[in-house]
């Protein structure tokens, strides 16, 4: 997966964010979560903007719902962009809307499910999820940011798979973030790629 970063502008910056645990079901699963999972917001088209969502590891985790609170439709969504080796995501979350997730306004309608068999197909250590989507009339990336950065826009994440067997709910933190050049983004996930393979051998022995 390292020749996709030749294909990208250095001109072209990625928005980085974590994520707060909502649920806290168990405090060394939240710990987990909020230590390896992420998401990154790009530029994909000039009509179209990508989220990446990345679980780097190394501890049993597993996203298998996303979710985008609808209170303001800023995008409406187009396609997955990219699905990590084991990825395997379709339209509509279930359960419909994120556990924990009541003082937000998440919707169905902007959820994402890790198919059957939900944990193996999530995004689990070492893995990748683009999802793209169009621009609303009037809107584009930094709206997009802007709303995020302030709380108005909210992206959700049920996580399964711990090594404790339980799960937990996430949000994205409103925040600041410094943009990095999308090169350095699709590095790292390069790095996960050659990462995920070599653990893939070692357990394979």
């Amino acid at each position: 997966m390292l020749f996709l970063v030749f294909f990208f502008s250095s001109s072209v910056f990625a928005y980085n964010y974590g994520f707060e645990n909502i649920t806290n079901n168990n405090a060394g699963d939240a710990a987990i979560g909020e230590a390896q999972l992420s998401f990154s917001v790009t530029k994909y088209s000039d009509t179209q903007v990508q989220f990446l969502f990345q679980n780097i590891g190394p501890e049993d985790s597993s996203i298998a719902d996303i979710y985008f609170d609808d209170d303001v439709p800023l995008m409406t969504w187009s396609s997955f962009s990219l699905m990590g080796d084991g990825v395997s995501f379709s339209e509509g979350a279930k359960p419909g809307n994120l556990p924990g997730g009541k003082a937000f306004s998440f919707s169905s309608d902007y959820s994402y499910d890790s198919d059957s068999p939900v944990q193996p197909n999530g995004i689990n250590p070492g893995e990748v999820l683009g999802i793209v989507f169009d621009y609303t009339d009037g809107y584009g990336l930094d709206q997009i940011i802007a709303a995020l950065n302030d709380g108005s826009m909210s992206v959700g994440i049920h996580v399964q798979g711990f090594a404790s067997g339980g799960s937990e709910g996430f949000v994205n933190t409103p925040t600041n973030p410094v943009p990095e050049p999308a090169s350095m983004v699709l590095l790292g996930i390069g790095l996960l790629g050659v990462a995920g393979v070599s653990r893939k051998k070692i357990l394979n022995k």
